[in-house]
Formats: structure tokens, sequence, C-alpha cells
């Protein structure tokens, strides 16, 4: 067997490696973001929603809020320039929306000039394809490489890009594909110091259990946060108020999951509604779900019995549903709860068996 060959060593290389004493005596850089305890500055967030919640508009007013250094449905925001890149709205549509934003904010269209925007409808918007040969590999098209050299160029501390359907040319729910093209876009954001808010549709699993979660796992674990934008319904599926909203971080790697903005919908424009029928319920309701799955599947794990977080039988939130103790929380906010376990690293999925019989399974962490 020949001997691997051997990789030129270079100065550049050994710079690349430090110890944790080089950190010593130097300050701890501060935590930045651009929306705090919602959107990390200077990395990758994606802002889910089903088709006509609102997650474009939500957006939109992100891009206006930035620029005017206003609030951001009761946030505070970094304020600075952004661009608003759309694949799915043309001139006119994003036209009438900022008027509608602008006229809640009592400002004139001028007070926008900070927020640039580029309509895609219509058009290629692909920003990354997989590479002739290389089905595997993605590669950035012309027009991420237009983007990019824009963004060195204006240094906007926002770009918002609406949305994955139209702007990811690989496979949604390849792990590797979605890993990538996150990738991509986070070198964007470190390169130029700025923050990418990515606008995503739900699959039809991520709908149905509440978690909002599009394709493969790779989406949500290569984030570093992740928003729900959703409408509130019933357990039957009905929406008493179809102007009433949910804004729900589901994924936090720098902040605290489960915080909720309850928003309304009006004359064009979502209002933060804390004084909404029932958002303090709500509130509750999460943290108690949260309570009741920690433990009901602490007893599972002393009991020696498994449960999974994929489906089947086993299913832990069909399991936890069926519970004796499961305290009236229904199967879909049970779900909920798992990813938001899971996403703290309150939970973990182990698996276990022979190769050919491997069997997966969750379980409490042990330093909860």
């Amino acid at each position: 067997m020949n001997a691997p060959a051997m990789v030129a060593h270079t100065p550049e290389d050994e710079a690349e490696f430090f110890t944790a004493a080089d950190l010593a005596g130097l300050p701890v850089p501060p935590r930045l973001w651009h929306v705090p305890e919602f959107i990390p500055a200077h990395t990758v967030t994606t802002l889910n929603g089903d088709g006509g919640t609102g997650k474009s508009l939500a957006a939109l007013q992100l891009g206006a809020a930035t620029v005017m250094g206003r609030p951001w449905l009761g946030q505070p925001v970094t304020q600075g320039s952004a661009l608003f890149l759309s694949a799915e709205d043309d001139r006119d549509e994003l036209h009438r929306r900022l008027g509608d934003i602008a006229e809640a904010e009592g400002v004139g269209l001028g007070a926008l000039k900070g927020l640039t925007l580029r309509s895609l409808a219509g058009q290629d918007a692909l920003l990354a394809t997989p590479e002739a040969g290389r089905p595997e590999v993605l590669g950035a098209t012309p027009l991420f490489r237009r983007l990019d050299a824009w963004t060195a160029r204006h240094k906007p501390v926002l770009v918002v890009l609406d949305t994955l359907a139209d702007l990811f040319g690989g496979n949604e729910i390849n792990r590797a594909h979605a890993r990538q093209f996150i990738g991509l876009l986070r070198g964007l954001a470190l390169r130029h110091g700025t923050t990418v808010l990515l606008l995503a549709h739900p699959s039809l699993s991520g709908i149905a259990t509440g978690t909002g979660s599009s394709g493969s796992t790779g989406w949500n674990n290569s984030v570093r946060s992740r928003l729900y934008l959703r409408r509130i319904m019933t357990a039957d599926r009905d929406e008493p108020d179809p102007d009433a909203r949910e804004l729900e971080v589901m994924k936090a790697n720098y902040g605290r999951n489960g915080i909720v903005i309850p928003l309304r919908w009006q004359a064009g424009f979502f209002l933060p509604d804390y004084q909404s029928e029932g958002a303090l319920d709500r509130l509750a309701a999460t943290a108690k779900a949260d309570r009741v799955f920690l433990k009901l599947l602490r007893e599972c794990d002393e009991n020696g019995r498994r449960v999974n977080p994929s489906g089947g039988q086993n299913y832990a939130p069909k399991v936890f549903a069926a519970h004796p103790h499961s305290e009236g929380i229904s199967k879909r906010a049970f779900a909920a709860a798992m990813e938001r376990a899971l996403s703290e690293r309150k939970a973990a999925v182990e698996q276990d068996g022979p190769p050919s019989r491997r069997v997966t399974f969750l379980v409490p962490r042990v330093d909860q």
C-alpha cells in the first residue's frame, strides 16, 4: 500500500489554528443581535410560514424598521441599510406593501431610502445549483456572485431573501444540500458583516406538528435561529380570528426558545398584540407542554420504555398524548415541545442495536 501523499505545510495553515491560552487577556466579544433574542447578527436565520400567512410582509416590515431605526413588532432593531430580494413579489406589489408600511409608520416612502429592493419574480432566481458531474456538491450561480459583489460594495446590515423554494436549486430533503446552502449564505454574512434572513415554507409535517420545520433536518440544524409565523388554529383546524398571528422562536442557539409575539394584521401591517385574548394563556400552555413532555420522557426512560422522535406506534408525542398523566396536552403540542427540547438540548436522540436493526429513541439529557 502506498503511503498517502504529503500535503505541503504553509505558514497560513499554522495561523488558522490557535489555543485557548491565546485568548487569555483579550476582551470577550459581545454577542451581537439584529433583533435581540430573535435574530442574531452576522449569521443566517430562517423565518418559516405557510403561504399567505404574511412572512413576506413581516420581513418587509423588518427591512423598513432597520433603515428607520424603529422597533419591529415591538422589538428593538439594529439600524442600517437593508436589501430585500424577492423572487415572489413584483415591483408593483412591493410598492403597494411598502406604501401600507410607510402609512402605518407615519412616514413617506422617502424615509425608506436605505432599503434597496430587487424583484426576481418570473425570472431565474437560483442562488445555488448542483455542479455538473458532481450532483452532491452545490455551486454558487452567477446571481449569487452578483449578490455577493453588491453586498461587498454596499455593506447592508440586513439581507432578506424571499423565498427558499425559489432561490435553492438543490434537493430540499437532502441534508448535505441544505447544509451547503446555509453555509453559502453564512459565508456571505461573515464576509460582509451582514445578517441574513431567509424566508421558507414549512413542510406538511411541519405544519401538522406545529413546529414549522421544512424538508430535511439539515435546515433546522444548520441555522443559528429559526422563527415560525403561524395562524391561530383550534384543535379542529378552525381559524376563529383570520387577522391573528403568532411569531415564535423555534430554535435559538444564542438565546431562549419558545418566545412568542402575538400579532394582529391591520390594514397591511402587523402590530404586536399582547392585549389579545388568550395571548398569556398561549404562553402558559407552551411552558406547560414543555414541562409535561420532559416529565413523561424521564418517566419512560426510568421504566425502560423507548419512545422515538420520528413516528410509528412509539412516536413520543403520540404516546404522551395518550398517557394518563398527559394533563390534556395534544399530540401536536407535544410535537412542538419535543422540537424545543431537542433544540435546547434538554433531550437527545440515541441509537442502539446491531447495524442491521438500529433502533432510534429519545432520552432526557442527564444534566436536565
